[in-house]
């Protein structure tokens, strides 16, 4: 049997002790579980914002990629698209929101500068150019706020089974503790009161 379970008074204080703080952690979890769940509304809003705008911003590139295979030749084009550095200035960096650990995506801006000398090219050229550049920057911060949302929504599903575990489990056994050994002190308190007062009654008689 669980000692704490006894019925006396220092073990009723921690039965009621114990309760608040369950209802305490319940809040909290409360608390956290609805702040996650407004980030994670918001990070949705925002992927689908940024799926509209790649899927627009892609369009525009294709087509502007298409007059420029027209107008300088595709062969040009292919090999204009070589002078393209490789991407390797990505940073990963993390910050927390309600002790959940999201990735925060960085990279140094390019694409301002071209590779390929202007007289050689045309204008359509450098509206694909940076049209590809902006879903570059589009995918990167839309790949950081899925993964944030993945992480979040991770989080909040374990924040929500801690919560039902205190709200079902640790709350009502706490309850039904402090009752049981309030019952017991109380019946106990009848018990002495009635045996003091058989004793009395037997030295006043």
């Amino acid at each position: 049997m669980d000692p704490n379970a006894f019925p006396t008074k220092g073990n009723l204080i921690l039965a009621k002790n114990s309760l608040k703080l369950a209802h305490m952690g319940y809040d909290l979890m409360d608390q956290k579980r609805n702040i996650l769940i407004r980030e994670l509304m918001g990070m949705i809003d925002e992927a689908k914002d940024i799926q509209k705008q790649i899927d627009v911003t892609f369009r525009e590139a294709y087509k502007a990629l298409q007059v420029a295979n027209m107008e300088i030749g595709i062969n040009n084009v292919q090999t204009l698209s070589y002078t393209v550095p490789v991407e390797n200035s990505i940073r990963i960096k993390t910050r927390s929101i309600m002790g959940v650990e999201i990735p925060l995506v960085e990279a140094d801006p390019s694409g301002e500068t071209p590779t390929y000398a202007f007289y050689s090219t045309k204008e359509s050229l450098d509206k694909a150019r940076l049209a590809f550049e902006k879903v570059k920057e589009l995918t990167l911060r839309l790949s950081m706020i899925e993964n944030s949302a993945y992480r979040l929504a991770a989080a909040i599903k374990k924040t929500q089974k801690r919560a039902n575990a205190l709200k079902n489990i640790t709350i009502p056994h706490y309850m039904q503790l402090s009752k049981d050994i309030s019952d017991a002190l109380e019946e106990k308190d009848r018990e002495e009161f009635t045996r003091l007062k058989v004793i009395k009654q037997r030295q006043t008689g």
